[in-house]
């Protein structure tokens, strides 16, 4: 099983790169992201690799980071969720956003991949929520851990009424929670996430 491809870019397509590693092109589907960040056309490169084997074919999906790679790992555990989904996913989030939107049980955000309806949304919320372990220890690092209590959830609805998305209001109402402590009321954690919020 291959597991890592070093070589050179020998061709860029619209979801794949195809690496030149000692005269054998392999193709590699990724995410429009890790696509975005791969070198020009005959420059070095080196992605971590998922190697898949279905129907007689096998296809290469590729990774530029440890935290990339097991979000798709986590992602296909979900009934509904396939390699190429989990990919499209990935494009759309990067990991530390999909750990924000899943913990903020944000639909919305994770609705907006191609293939992703508020229906796979909440299953993925519903299955990924509690699994905070689960999470890549990069992401789950960068995303603050889930706010509880009402006045936390009544100051991100404020938010959220306000124009913010659903993840960037849990993530600056739980980093206010964090400055001021669990005794702060819902007027300081508005007033404190919105500094948050500033440019």
């Amino acid at each position: 099983m291959i597991a890592l491809l070093r070589g050179r870019v020998a061709m860029l397509e619209e979801e794949a790169v195809v690496i030149d590693v000692g005269g054998v092109g392999y193709r590699v589907f990724c995410g429009a992201r890790t696509l975005a960040g791969l070198p020009p056309v005959g420059e070095a490169v080196e992605l971590r690799i998922e190697t898949h084997m279905r129907e007689g074919a096998i296809q290469l999906f590729g990774f530029e980071n440890r935290a990339e790679q097991h979000w798709f790992r986590l992602l296909q555990n979900i009934q509904g969720v396939g390699a190429r989904l989990a990919l499209s996913l990935l494009s759309s989030l990067g990991p530390d956003e999909l750990a924000a939107a899943i913990l903020a049980q944000d639909r919305a955000a994770l609705s907006r991949a191609s293939g992703v309806g508020p229906r796979l949304a909440g299953r993925i919320i519903a299955e990924l929520k509690d699994r905070t372990g689960a999470l890549p220890p990069a992401s789950a690092a960068a995303a603050p851990a889930p706010a509880g209590g009402s006045d936390v959830e009544d100051a991100v609805s404020a938010l959220v009424h306000l124009g913010y998305g659903r993840s960037e209001a849990w993530r600056a109402v739980t980093a206010a929670r964090a400055a001021l402590g669990e005794e702060a009321g819902i007027d300081r954690l508005i007033r404190e996430a919105l500094k948050e919020l500033a440019p």
